[in-house]
């Protein structure tokens, strides 16, 4: 009789596992998986292809469009029982019974790439980054010491360094500008508001809120004599371009994330090696120290061993290139990118991809 239980048991739990669902128990565990790998992958992509850009390749970027987790449970249960006839000659009486169950659990993920090629590429890669998107950032809080000589060529005429390329240095009044502005971020008294017109247009404004405090004061009169400001005038539109010589408006010259990667490639250790044999671009050799002070870089190293502690990390042509987990300023720098990869993402989208799935799963 306890067989009997046992066996009328398992079938009961194989019965109640056929008739529940089972997908929503996947929910936590599948998001928090799959933010963790494409993140991952994401940033792998992203590291690898500046280093491509170093040693003389182009970059080439897959777009995880979608993803579908389709879950499958199939459960086949049967049953059997005999008795036989109490009889007064033999005094017993008998029942026998029979179970068997079986189940079967598929996990069958779908997961769409789409390169980003032709328009996409032109528009994402080599657009410049919108002002907007720039303004977006430093009311969001990022670091005017930061965004500000990551995205930008020039402000009101005022040169940022630059290594891509022939390569120039930064006017000493950039890193000035970049300072005050940071100061005036903290102060809270550095506003940036987006006005639409009729025809749809949009026009970016940078508003210094009006404040008494001595300190803030001087920080604002300090950025409008290096841009050339009308000193008392609290609003200035902000828009792409070279310096026009008006007081009454910012003119900025924004890089392209293709840009931005070249600058990050043109910073990274390379072996010297590499660059004496034509292999890669010459830029900050291996053991050199990078940037100059207030400029922003990404401490990319390299080595012929996988690193032990590193945040980020690829191999390529043989060797490995790495952000180190304890760099804090680094990868700051580089999730800033990562940032802007997103949000000024002013590419054309085509239509994703359809995907059916049976039924029955």
């Amino acid at each position: 009789m306890n067989t009997w239980k046992r066996a009328v048991g398992v079938v009961l739990w194989f019965w109640m596992a056929a008739c529940s669902t089972i997908g929503p128990g996947t929910v936590p565990r599948d998001r928090v998986d799959y933010v963790n790998a494409i993140g991952t992958s994401w940033e792998q992509e992203t590291l690898l292809n500046i280093v491509k850009l170093r040693y003389g390749h182009a970059p080439i970027f897959f777009s995880v469009t979608q993803v579908v987790s389709g879950y499958q449970f199939q459960s086949t249960v049967t049953a059997g029982l005999e008795t036989s006839n109490f009889t007064p000659n033999t005094n017993i009486f008998g029942i026998a019974g029979t179970a068997t169950a079986e189940g079967q659990y598929t996990d069958r993920p779908t997961i769409i790439y789409t390169p980003l090629t032709g328009v996409d590429f032109l528009q994402k890669l080599m657009t410049p980054i919108p002002p907007s998107v720039v303004l977006f950032l430093l009311q969001a809080g990022y670091s005017a010491n930061i965004v500000m000589p990551i995205t930008l060529d020039s402000i009101n005429g005022i040169n940022n360094e630059s290594r891509r390329g022939m390569r120039r240095t930064a006017d000493p009044r950039f890193n000035r500008v970049a300072q005050l502005v940071r100061e005036l971020q903290l102060g809270g008294t550095l506003q940036v508001r987006v006005q639409r017109a009729k025809d749809g247009n949009e026009t970016s404004l940078i508003t210094f809120a009006s404040i008494k405090d001595p300190q803030a004061q001087s920080e604002r009169q300090a950025l409008r004599s290096l841009l050339g400001l009308r000193p008392g005038l609290q609003s200035f539109r902000v828009y792409y371009g070279g310096y026009s010589g008006r007081d009454d408006e910012i003119g900025i010259m924004t890089r392209s994330m293709m840009e931005v990667m070249l600058e990050l490639a043109a910073g990274m250790h390379v072996p010297e090696s590499d660059v004496t044999e034509g292999r890669a671009a010459p830029g900050l050799a291996y053991g050199q120290a990078g940037g100059t002070p207030g400029t922003p870089t990404v401490n990319i190293l390299s080595g012929n061993k996988a690193p032990s502690d590193a945040s980020i990390a690829v191999q390529y042509n043989g060797r490995w290139f790495w952000i180190a987990d304890t760099d804090f300023r680094s990868k700051t720098i580089f999730g800033t990118v990562m940032i802007l990869f997103s949000i000024s993402d002013v590419g054309i989208k085509g239509a994703p991809p359809i995907v059916t799935i049976p039924a029955n799963q």
